[in-house]
């Protein structure tokens, strides 16, 4: 029993710091190029998850071979240089409100994935959930009587695509190595392979084009500006808290209880985070956006009571 409350405590802990994360980027969106803020909290992050990760890597005795530095560096790419990316550029262009309900159908896309590339099975319920989740968006989005950026949404949902993409893709060293090590190590790859690309981004020729091709955010991009009295907090907080201890209370969490619920986070996140954003931001919620938001919430609770009705009906037969 205590062992369940660590593991919801967990829960909590990770749920608020997901929660807070668009609000927390769309506070400083000013003071940071995008690329730049990536780059930076998911470094910071992965230190923060480095002894985590070496402690785990020791406790299961497995050393690391070069294929797997290698799928660590593909990881890495994904998430951090495209999904990321991508992530950021659609905080800065919608409501963060918007980003966060969005982002958290990631798990249904998930499905998906795994069904393509690893052959899982999807069922009936999966399906269902997937519509209500759809219909969710397209509430929120509002397409007939939109005032939000088309070019978030779209940023969204392919940050969301991404993000599904790069779990899927990490399955198998996860089951592996745990789920510490592959995002402390994915992490730290992305972030340098990003960092490469900041540095690219200097060179006159490249910086020429890609302005010339309004790409001015991918172009010349800072690392030590926009640091003030008042970001600094602000960005130790995404860095250290958001990125670092969110993931690990996440993972930390996965430990404690099963994926099933752990994943109650992307459930409540939605309910949250435009709550905080609301209060911090002062972001309408409208009534188009809290029916999308319920749909969306009807989709995870449905999924995972399924899932779980499922689950235990494999134990039995197995019993």
């Amino acid at each position: 029993m205590f062992t369940l409350k660590k593991g919801y405590l967990y829960i909590a802990l990770s749920t608020f710091f997901f929660s807070t994360m668009e609000i927390s980027l769309k506070l400083v969106a000013g003071n940071f190029n995008s690329i730049q803020m990536t780059v930076s909290r998911f470094f910071v992050g992965s230190l923060v998850l480095l002894p985590f990760a070496i402690k785990h890597l020791k406790a299961i005795e497995v050393k690391l071979e070069k294929k797997d530095l290698l799928l660590f560096a593909w990881l890495g790419f994904v998430c951090i240089v495209i999904s990321m990316i991508l992530y950021q550029l659609a905080v800065m262009h919608t409501k963060a409100s918007v980003v966060a309900s969005i982002f958290s159908c990631n798990p249904i896309f998930v499905l998906f994935f795994a069904h393509l590339l690893l052959k899982a099975n999807i069922y009936k319920h999966n399906i269902i959930a997937l519509i209500l989740q759809i219909i969710g968006i397209l509430f929120i989005i509002n397409p007939f009587a939109t005032k939000l950026s088309v070019l978030g949404i779209i940023l969204t949902i392919l940050a969301a695509l991404t993000f599904a993409f790069y779990g899927v893709c990490g399955k198998k060293s996860t089951q592996k190595f745990g789920g510490t090590i592959v995002t402390c190590f994915s992490f730290i790859f992305g972030s340098l392979e990003l960092l490469l690309l900041v540095f690219i981004s200097h060179i006159s020729g490249v910086a020429d084009l890609l302005i010339s091709n309004n790409l001015d955010t991918f172009a010349n991009v800072p690392l030590l500006s926009g640091y003030t009295l008042s970001s600094i907090p602000v960005f130790i907080y995404i860095a250290v808290g958001v990125t670092g201890m969110g993931y690990c209370f996440y993972f930390l969490a996965m430990e404690y209880t099963d994926a099933n619920t752990t994943s109650l986070i992307f459930f409540f996140k939605p309910i949250i985070a435009p709550i905080l954003a609301f209060i911090v931001l002062k972001e309408v919620i409208p009534i188009n956006m809290i029916i999308g938001i319920l749909f969306i919430l009807t989709g995870s609770i449905y999924t995972i009571l399924c899932t779980m009705k499922l689950q235990h009906s494999l134990d039995h037969q197995i019993a």
